[in-house]
């Protein structure tokens, strides 16, 4: 039986073809409502960053939630905290761009992921410090190599 409860052998003998109809249903989306090509390329890029190895680092703490405003400091940067096991990720988050620290301190590489463009590496100090000159200006995340391990934080937008 199919979805709607007739026998699939009625189906077959009165002429009906299933794929056929799929693929015309396919072919009429793709004209009169096309998926954006910005979408695409974010699906593209959201299953290219796959990694089966990364681990996933949670936000433990973030500025815009968890913390009391500051009277008179209207722009006030975004601080964001990020833990995977013993690996603490320190990220403020102003209109300049990124500044962060990760703990223990320790030799790693960090990309800022976002949107529709291309990883951008930031260089990490021997004290774990790292600076990005670019402000997210939608969805990011950070993924963190060190020690042959691959860390992600979770994506938030700017």
């Amino acid at each position: 039986m199919d979805d709607n409860g007739i026998p699939e052998e009625g189906l077959e003998a009165s002429g009906f073809d299933g794929d056929l109809l799929e693929e015309e249903l396919r072919q009429a989306a793709a004209v009169l409502d096309p998926v954006p090509a910005e979408l695409l390329q974010l699906a593209l890029e959201a299953y290219a960053l796959h990694d089966l190895d990364a681990r996933i680092a949670e936000l433990t703490f973030d500025s815009l939630v968890d913390a009391l405003p500051v009277r008179g400091v209207p722009d006030a940067p975004r601080m964001l905290t990020f833990r995977a096991g013993g690996l603490t990720v320190d990220v403020e988050v102003t209109g300049e761009g990124l500044i962060g620290q990760v703990l223990p301190p320790q030799s790693a590489r960090i990309e800022v992921l976002g949107g529709p463009q291309t990883a951008r590496p930031v260089s990490v100090d021997t004290l774990g410090r790292f600076t990005s000159d670019t402000t997210p200006a939608g969805p990011f995340a950070l993924r963190l190599r060190a020690d042959g391990e691959v860390i992600v934080t979770e994506w938030l937008r700017a």
